[in-house]
């Protein structure tokens, strides 16, 4: 069995209002889940409420997707919808952290 990749990207919005953070995660769910070998998918708003010290607070939208393999995460990164989203939303983003890690 290959091994699992987990992209864990953090969106930081030029502007941040419930309605822009929403509408980044509409975009999320409309190009980014369902793509051939994902075996987890979600995006979301930051919890305000999670305000412990060691919480991050520099993001305002979160996207977290499992891949079955490093294949998939490749094909993934090229493929048409994931295009389109980064075409429709980067103008939005003062900032893009991505986290890749092999997990098991």
């Amino acid at each position: 069995m290959s091994e699992q990749i987990a992209h864990v990207v953090f969106f930081t919005l030029h502007e941040s209002t419930a309605e822009t953070r929403a509408a980044l995660v509409a975009s999320c769910d409309k190009h980014l889940s369902d793509h051939d070998g994902v075996l987890y998918y979600s995006a979301g708003q930051r919890g305000a409420h999670f305000n412990r010290p060691v919480n991050d607070q520099a993001f305002d939208v979160a996207l977290h997707v499992v891949f079955r393999s490093q294949a998939d995460h490749d094909q993934y990164q090229q493929h048409p919808r994931h295009q389109a989203f980064i075409a429709e939303n980067k103008a939005t983003w003062q900032a893009v952290r991505v986290f890749d890690s092999v997990i098991r």
